[in-house]
């Protein structure tokens, strides 16, 4: 464990920090917060420093291509690669209820395409058998979606990059051009989120189809955690959120791969439309006015 490399995105605040400071300690020797923002990122390590814990600290903006490529590099020639990755960088929708075009191209950006940049520079340092953990959400989860011809597209056995891709892209276009239409979604809200998960949890399947060297691949709803994403109301503390990851990267059998799983460490069926796991924006208003936060 003490020789084991392991990269947290976006993990200054919230789940992301806590759960650098989980694995730190469960004894992985080396595990990297990171952060857009440099002086928050140093705010953050010597938080954990001062509970005597030994984070490592490397700037990256999952948002920027050159960040990610200069972080690779210095993983390789640092660490020779790395053996945990979690993918926890994301953004929520600025407004809660409306959707904008400027909005949903910079969801989409953070959460979703800044995936396919990693990908493409980091996961070559892939050590074999490392595993990947993709935080998405329950509004990640196919019955967010209403529109059979995508929800069949999205589950089908030999999806392909291109066809989330074209997903994504369906979506980007409705809105920009005001066409987005209601009966294809089981909620409105959120939305953007949403498209965005929902193609995390979609590329997670594919990621793993594609990956070798024994490399594992799974996606998380990490549940409704008190963070700045949620104006901190929820039902779980971000030590309790962080719990779920920290399984996945080092508890869960090796074998374990391309599944959804779920806070309580449970496996959920992704492509099942019929489950009714879908985010209820009911639930995420009702809660937000309890906290006094609308």
């Amino acid at each position: 464990m003490a020789d084991k490399v392991a990269v947290v995105t976006g993990s200054n605040k919230g789940i992301g920090f806590a759960t650098v400071r989980e694995l730190c300690k469960r004894g992985v020797g080396h595990v990297y917060l990171t952060s857009r923002d440099v002086k928050r990122g140093h705010e953050a390590v010597d938080r954990l420093v001062k509970e005597g814990l030994k984070p490592l600290f490397h700037q990256l903006d999952v948002t920027d291509k050159e960040s990610i490529k200069s972080f690779a590099e210095h993983l390789k020639q640092k660490h020779g690669g790395l053996d945990i990755l979690i993918n926890n960088a994301a953004l929520i929708t600025s407004n809660f209820t409306e959707t904008t075009y400027e909005d949903s191209v910079r969801v989409l950006n953070a959460n979703y395409f800044s995936i396919l940049t990693i990908q493409e520079y980091v996961y070559p340092i892939l050590k074999d058998n490392a595993r990947v953990i993709n935080i998405s959400s329950d509004c990640g989860h196919i019955s967010n979606l209403k529109n059979s011809y995508w929800i069949k597209r999205l589950t089908k056995e030999d999806l392909k990059l291109e066809d989330i891709n074209a997903f994504v892209d369906w979506f980007l276009d409705s809105v920009k051009n005001g066409t987005v239409n209601e009966e294809d979604f089981q909620e409105m809200p959120l939305l953007a989120y949403r498209i965005s998960k929902m193609a995390v949890c979609a590329l997670t399947r594919v990621q793993q189809k594609e990956a070798r060297r024994g490399i594992s691949i799974n996606s998380l709803h990490p549940g409704f955690v008190m963070t700045d994403m949620t104006r901190t109301a929820g039902f779980l503390s971000i030590e309790e959120a962080s719990e779920a990851p920290v399984y996945l990267a080092l508890d869960i059998d090796q074998s374990v791969k391309g599944k959804y799983f779920w806070f309580d460490k449970t496996e959920k069926d992704w492509s099942d439309p019929n489950q009714k796991l879908r985010s209820t924006y009911a639930v995420f208003a009702k809660t937000l006015k309890e906290f006094n936060k609308i």
